[in-house]
């Protein structure tokens, strides 16, 4: 099968026309990818940064953002079948620990991310267990369904902050960011402002219903913000940056009381004024691991089929998969927001091959 490895010890991917096609065991599925989503991750990987050397092994098949149909299932396989349209959660956790059987698994500790610690998306065909398996709506085009797992990021960190009749502040307006901006407009926030250091996500914020936005490079903001809510600042932070700067603004501009959903990762450790801005200000601090499995995918179902959320604006770009670099490249120049590459099925393995892989994974 075509898949993006990456296979070397430096920048870039390898696309491959020779790749053995997953195996599955009696829980699993093996999905014909359709539709498949470039995301921050997938750059980091691909510019092959601190974080991916350390984490993601030489000769993985990368990507974890899809769409796709159903063409085999293992024999213990109950609830998908062959021909579902579906997309998966791509956090697999051990299904043992206390976090998988209290409904805690996106905090499971020994997770497993495809695409990261197993091979992923970006390819003709991905392996999920059975229980990550996500039954995608007809009435949800594929374009949207391969961007279900960054969305439902968004939707985790704006329902966690519960901006439902509330101002919200969104530091940082990147995929997620924009992503944020939507949902909590969706959800019923009263104001939305946006702040980034980027023009062109600012203007996109606002196209996606911010009703304010700011330049981060003017320190001014968190002023500026406060003045705007009365003096008291917005009821909800969602940090999507990382960025040190962003989180002790954000922490700055926010109000007495209020709650601030962090999503964002800062590439080394961040110094707050913890006794002004936090304890002082009592207010609550979440962190936001990924998506509520699956909490999270029945909300963004939910607002999706509402007709509430417009991601015209996020979906920039659709290449075929043999053109991932092009996609990639208009990714860092900032040119795209979101990118999603078509993965090609020109010649499909015959049933009697796709059954012969449903053997145990070794």
């Amino acid at each position: 099968m075509f898949a993006l490895k990456k296979e070397f010890d430096a920048p870039g991917l390898t696309f491959r026309d020779d790749v053995a096609i997953p195996a599955i065991g009696p829980r699993d599925v093996l999905v014909a990818v359709t539709h498949a989503g470039i995301c921050g991750t997938d750059r980091h990987i691909y510019e092959w940064d601190a974080w991916s050397r350390s984490r993601v092994p030489l000769g993985t098949t990368t990507g974890h953002e899809f769409v796709g149909r159903v063409v085999a299932v293992g024999g213990a396989v109950r609830r998908a079948n062959v021909g579902d349209r579906v997309s998966a959660e791509g956090h697999i956790g051990c299904g043992r620990c206390e976090f998988c059987r209290t409904g805690e698994g996106h905090v499971c500790d020994e997770v497993s991310i495809i695409g990261i610690d197993r091979d992923g998306c970006f390819a003709q065909y991905v392996a999920v267990p059975e229980e990550n398996v996500w039954p995608v709506h007809p009435s949800i085009p594929d374009r949207y369904a391969a961007i279900l797992d960054p969305l439902g990021n968004a939707v985790h960190t704006a329902f966690a902050a519960g901006v439902s009749g509330k101002s919200v502040l969104v530091t940082g307006a990147g995929i997620i960011g924009l992503m944020a901006i939507d949902v909590a407009r969706a959800a019923g926030a009263t104001r939305v402002f946006a702040v980034d250091i980027n023009p062109r996500r600012l203007d996109d914020a606002l196209s996606l219903g911010a009703d304010e936005v700011f330049d981060a490079r003017d320190e001014s903001w968190p002023s500026q913000v406060r003045k705007l809510t009365g003096g008291l600042g917005p009821h909800a932070l969602l940090e999507m940056s990382g960025a040190p700067s962003a989180i002790r603004q954000g922490f700055a501009a926010l109000r007495n009381g209020g709650t601030a959903a962090m999503l964002g990762i800062p590439s080394a450790p961040v110094a707050i004024d913890w006794a002004r801005d936090v304890i002082f200000k009592g207010i609550t601090i979440v962190g936001v691991n990924g998506r509520r499995m699956f909490d999270t995918w029945y909300k963004t179902e939910s607002l999706l089929l509402s007709g509430k959320l417009d991601l015209t604006p996020i979906v920039t770009h659709q290449f075929e998969l043999s053109q991932f670099e092009e996609g990639f490249r208009l990714m860092q120049s900032g040119e795209a927001v979101k990118v999603v590459l078509e993965i090609p099925q020109e010649t499909p393995p015959s049933a009697a091959a796709l059954n012969a892989l449903a053997v145990v994974r070794r």
